[in-house]
């Protein structure tokens, strides 16, 4: 998929539930999103999505941190709306989305990014700071979910300029999990 595609597919479901907000987003997508305690360590899982009999689940670490509990969810809704025909097929599972190789991620990340972050909010703060990993810490995103959004800013020509990094698909399963 291209970040084009993926962009509109987040901004029909942005316009179609007039939210971005992934919590609300997911209610009004009638997904049934479950908090369970999995652990705080790096190889910890962080969320996963299945669709149990037609119906959309998505479970997220409870041990999280809220804002990164927000992120996992954005990315897990991405499957949702970007892969769910393969998911039909196969059972997602912790080793398979996070595959590093694995073009879902990708996608997923891209799709987090544009529900997550405003495009004028992101440039105006460019504007005032120009410093990459300062801007993450005011939008409280990690730095890659910023990389992801440099993207697509380039794609859609408001943006001329690549971020500092390249994050890899697999960058949350990556992430320290924190405290709140």
């Amino acid at each position: 998929m291209s970040i084009r595609y993926v962009c509109e597919k987040a901004e029909h479901v942005i316009k179609k539930y007039d939210e971005t907000d992934p919590f609300r987003l997911a209610a009004a997508m009638k997904c049934l999103v479950l908090l369970e305690p999995m652990g705080k360590s790096e190889s910890s899982c962080k969320g996963l999505f299945l669709n149990i009999k037609r119906v959309n689940t998505i479970i997220l670490n409870s041990d999280l941190p809220a804002q990164l509990r927000k992120i996992i969810l954005a990315h897990e809704l991405g499957h949702i709306v970007l892969h769910k025909s393969v998911v039909k097929l196969r059972q997602f599972h912790e080793f398979s989305l996070y595959n590093t190789t694995s073009n879902f991620e990708y996608e997923a990340n891209l799709f987090a990014a544009e529900i997550l972050l405003d495009d004028d909010e992101v440039i105006r703060l460019l504007g005032e700071d120009s410093f990459f990993f300062s801007v993450a810490r005011q939008l409280e995103v990690p730095p890659e979910m910023l990389d992801f959004k440099f993207r697509i800013l380039k794609s859609k020509g408001k943006l001329d300029v690549a971020a500092p990094i390249s994050s890899r698909g697999d960058y949350l399963r990556r992430l320290d999990n924190g405290r709140e």
